[in-house]
C-alpha cells in the first residue's frame, strides 16, 4: 500500500461504520450546515477541533492556521468570519489556542524561519508589550504557557472589534466570542473568561 493508499482505505472504513451505526447520516449532512459554532484554532494537528468538543461533522465551522491568530488583514480568516456570521449565523466565536504550541514558541525562540516570521509578528508584539509580566515568570514553559494565553485575549479582541461581529451586534444578532486554552497535558479546556457579547439591550 501506498504513502496515501491506507488514508483512502480508513475513509472506506469510517463511511462504512456511519452508514452502520448512524443510517441516513450521509443523506442527512447532504441537505444541511447549520452550526452554531465558529471553532478559530491553531493548524496543530494534536487539536481536533470537532473531536475535543465533542460535536460532529456538521455541527462546527472551523478556521485553523499556525498560533490561532486572527488578524484583520486577513483575507482567508475574514471570509470565514463573515460566512460564520453572515450566512450561517452562528451564536458563538470560540478562540482556541492551546499550551505547548509550536507557533507560540516560534514566535519567540530568535530562529529565523521566513514568511512564517511574518505570520508570527503579532505575538513576537505581545511578548514586548507584556515582557515584565513574562520574564517575572522563572519557568520558560510556564512562561510559553502565559504567553498562549495573551494570545488567545488579544485574537478575541481582534474578532469583537471586527467589522463584521460589530455590524451583527448592531443589528441584535446574538453572537458572543470566547477565549479558551486547550491543555494537551489533559485534554482539557481552560475558559479565560474573557467572553464579549453584544450590547444589552
Amino acid at each position: 500500500m501506498s504513502g496515501i493508499e491506507h488514508l483512502k482505505e480508513r475513509n472506506r472504513d469510517w463511511a462504512r461504520r456511519m452508514v452502520s451505526s448512524q443510517p441516513g447520516f450521509f443523506r442527512r449532512l447532504v441537505t444541511q450546515q447549520a452550526p452554531e459554532y465558529l471553532w478559530i484554532g491553531c493548524s496543530d494537528s494534536r487539536v481536533p477541533a470537532n473531536e475535543i468538543i465533542g460535536l460532529g461533522p456538521g455541527e462546527l465551522f472551523v478556521h485553523r492556521n499556525v498560533a490561532n491568530l486572527a488578524p484583520p488583514q486577513d483575507a482567508n480568516y475574514l471570509s470565514v468570519l463573515q460566512y460564520a456570521i453572515d450566512v450561517l449565523q452562528v451564536r458563538h466565536v470560540l478562540v482556541v489556542g492551546h499550551y505547548g504550541c509550536g507557533g507560540v514558541r516560534a514566535a519567540v525562540d530568535g530562529k529565523r524561519r521566513g514568511l512564517v516570521d511574518h505570520w508570527l509578528h503579532p505575538i513576537r508584539e505581545l511578548w514586548e508589550e507584556h515582557r515584565k509580566e513574562l520574564e517575572a515568570i522563572p519557568d520558560f514553559e510556564a512562561r510559553l504557557h502565559r504567553l498562549c494565553e495573551l494570545n488567545v485575549i488579544r485574537q478575541v479582541k481582534n474578532v469583537a472589534t471586527d467589522l463584521f461581529v460589530q455590524e451583527a451586534w448592531a443589528r441584535g444578532q446574538e453572537v458572543s466570542v470566547h477565549g479558551w486554552v486547550y491543555s494537551l497535558a489533559d485534554g482539557l479546556i481552560r475558559d479565560l473568561n474573557v467572553t464579549v457579547g453584544g450590547p444589552r439591550r
